[in-house]
Parts: C-alpha cells; structure tokens; sequence
C-alpha cells in the first residue's frame, strides 16, 4: 500500500526521474515531502482504525 501510494503520489505531483538527475535536492525535498503525507495516510487509515 505504502509504495503504491508513493508512485501514485508523485506521478500526479510531477516528480520523475528527470527532476532527480537535474536537481537532487529538489528531488529529494519533495519526495520526503510526498512520503509524510503518505505516512499519515497510512497510519490514520491502518494503524489507528485497528485500535
């Protein structure tokens, strides 16, 4: 689910491979930034639902 949702996550946002080679840090800002927002998804619709 996790890494369906990060693929998902940043072909709709526009981050590909040609952002990475051009511009690292870029790259990596908005991938990180891609991957808290997917934690949290994870965590509400997962982690917390079970309790």
């Amino acid at each position: 689910m996790f890494d369906k949702m990060m693929r998902a996550f940043a072909e709709f946002e526009g981050v590909t491979e040609q952002i990475k080679s051009d511009n690292q840090l870029e790259w990596v800002g908005r991938m990180n930034n891609i991957r808290a927002r997917v934690m949290n998804v994870v965590n509400a619709e997962l982690i917390y639902c079970l309790k």
